[in-house]
């Protein structure tokens, strides 16, 4: 059996995905970091971008991730975001409305969302 690591990604309103993965891919104030089973113990600043995760059966996850921190000891992975969406929960239509309205509005912090949103279904 391969190695895993048990990962919880959690916004602040309630739990986003949780289960068995081989990689996770994520945005950090340092850069992009991918965590496999076995990597060192962390703790970092999440950015906001997509998160990607490898589960165990071979399939993609992907969530639109808006700030919060990740932390990683002892094949646990905690992702504890701020706001925290699956790809799958994503209304295209709506998020590209939004980045339209931001773009014009100016909203820097209101755009950045809504691109993320965008990557997060364009990734997965």
């Amino acid at each position: 059996m391969a190695a895993e690591l048990h990962v919880e990604l959690v916004a602040a309103d309630r739990s986003v995905w949780s289960g068995e993965a081989t990689l996770v891919v994520a945005r950090t104030t340092s850069g992009d970091i991918g965590v496999m089973p076995g990597h060192q113990p962390l703790l970092g600043v999440l950015e906001s971008g997509p998160v990607t995760i490898r589960t165990s059966d071979g399939a993609t996850v992907v969530a639109a991730v808006h700030g919060g921190f990740i932390s990683f000891a002892d094949d646990k992975l905690s992702l504890l975001a701020e706001i925290a969406e699956l790809a799958d929960e994503i209304d295209v239509q709506r998020a590209e409305r939004a980045l339209e309205r931001a773009k014009s509005d100016t909203d820097a912090a209101a755009e950045r969302r809504a691109d993320v949103r965008l990557r997060a279904v364009a990734v997965h």
